[in-house]
């Protein structure tokens, strides 16, 4: 298990490009036929990515944790990125196909992953919050998504959200989770931006174009700073950060919170004059 100390909001301020990606960047979390987690000061959110080969791979907790088992004393929301696969939770077995979401609660000891196939394997993407009350293990379907539709293809930011873990949705203790699809043309996610100071965020992005990036924009609003994302690369932001970003084509990305508030729309809006 990897470990992210990301920098306050002062020290942000003088950091190079390569120092802001060892802060706020999280890679190489997909490899075949391995499991990676990264343990994070960003609420102490545990980031990882699952990609099974011909074994499947199990969810351990390491000494970092000080625990017995992973959901011990967490909740983990799933996001299949890749090709079909299975998860099993204490002998019970969910398939999830592309883009469909599970939810594990507290006090799931025995957590595994598999592909349908080997040699097109399940990319499964994790994110665990601290939980301090037991929900159920959970899955849902595209179908059971919540959409909300954005923007505008004027403002090249007309954008498709789909809602899996809320509060009219799955539910948990503190995990909210879901994905944002750009249209076509479209390359601006969450613009203006914001801040949550009342919780913390993290995002995956992924379906980039081919040889295509992100600018995903950080940092309070009168010194903002940018980092280069690729695809299935993984951006921290802390409550005091906005979060932004612009492509160079249309994308995905995965998005998911922890703190003191569920509410979607709980958020503290900054207009385009506030930036710097």
């Amino acid at each position: 298990m990897r470990i992210i100390r990301t920098a306050d909001e002062r020290a942000y301020r003088a950091l190079t490009s390569e120092e802001l990606r060892q802060h706020f960047l999280i890679d190489n979390l997909f490899e075949a036929g391995r499991m990676q987690l990264v343990y994070t000061d960003v609420d102490r959110a545990v980031v990882g990515g699952a990609m099974p080969g011909d074994s499947p791979l199990h969810l351990e907790a390491g000494q970092e944790m000080a625990c017995r088992f992973f959901c011990e004393r967490r909740e983990l929301g799933i996001l299949n990125l890749g090709a079909a696969g299975t998860i099993s939770v204490d002998g019970q077995e969910f398939r999830l196909a592309p883009l469909e979401c599970l939810y594990i609660g507290r006090g799931s000891r025995n957590v595994s992953f598999a592909s349908d196939s080997a040699k097109i394997p399940a990319c499964f993407y994790l994110v665990s919050y601290p939980a301090h009350a037991d929900y159920p293990t959970t899955h849902a379907g595209l179908d059971k998504a919540n959409v909300i539709d954005l923007g505008s293809q004027a403002d090249a930011n007309r954008r498709t959200i789909r809602q899996y873990i809320h509060l009219k949705g799955i539910r948990s203790c503190q995990l909210v989770m879901g994905f944002t699809e750009l249209h076509e043309g479209s390359v601006w996610n969450t613009f203006p931006p914001h801040t949550h100071n009342r919780r913390t965020e993290v995002y995956c992005y992924f379906s980039l174009p081919p040889q295509g990036c992100v600018f995903h924009l950080l940092g309070e609003p009168e010194e903002t700073r940018h980092i280069v994302v690729r695809e299935k690369q993984v951006v921290l932001s802390p409550e005091w950060s906005i979060h932004s970003g612009v492509g160079t084509g249309s994308y995905r990305f995965v998005w998911a919170m922890g703190g003191e508030n569920q509410a979607f729309d709980d958020m503290d809006g900054v207009t385009p004059a506030q930036l710097l």
